[in-house]
């Protein structure tokens, strides 16, 4: 009996690893999850990326439904995706404020006069200390704020039209929202 039992674990061992991967290929790698869906943003009071002197909080992303979006110079998906940004910004008029993650403040400003600008605010997270709270795993990630800055959706990834079509669809359900 014991015999059978040792020729049989490393068999059972295989197929329980084999489902453990099957189901890990199942899994979309943009939906992670995040423990801030329906909480507030977090506390942070970080300078804007425009002006040192000019210090941003939470309390600056309220008052109307937006996407917050974490970016960055050296993100070359960042640069994929700007496009779609600048359209959703003037086209349809949807506030977009962005963190700008771990980066330089002359190249980043630098890249929005190069690229245009779609940033309502654009905080300056050089430390990414404000990334590091909102469970940041590398830019870009966009989230879609209330009007009462608690977030509602996370999107990690580029921003194209089809994961546009996703983010509208959520802003539309919040009072207000993007049309």
């Amino acid at each position: 009996m014991m015999r059978r039992l040792i020729l049989f674990f490393p068999l059972l061992v295989f197929f329980g690893l084999g489902i453990f991967l099957w189901r890990g290929l199942q899994l979309d790698p943009t939906e992670l999850p995040s423990a801030l869906i329906g909480k507030p943003m977090p506390a942070f009071q970080l300078s804007s990326l425009y002006d040192e002197n000019q210090t941003l909080t939470e309390n600056d992303l309220r008052g109307t439904p937006a996407l917050l979006n974490v970016w960055a110079t050296w993100c070359p998906t960042c640069k994929q995706e700007h496009d779609q940004l600048n359209k959703i910004a003037r086209e349809e008029g949807v506030t977009i404020y962005g963190i700008n993650y771990k980066d330089d403040r002359a190249k980043a400003n630098d890249w929005l006069q190069r690229y245009q600008d779609p940033y309502a605010r654009n905080i300056f997270d050089p430390k990414g200390t404000l990334g590091l709270d909102l469970g940041v795993y590398g830019a870009p990630e966009t989230y879609v704020l209330d009007k009462d800055g608690i977030i509602r959706y996370r999107h990690v990834g580029e921003v194209n039209e089809k994961v546009w079509q996703q983010l509208r669809e959520v802003m539309q359900q919040l009072d207000g929202g993007a049309s």
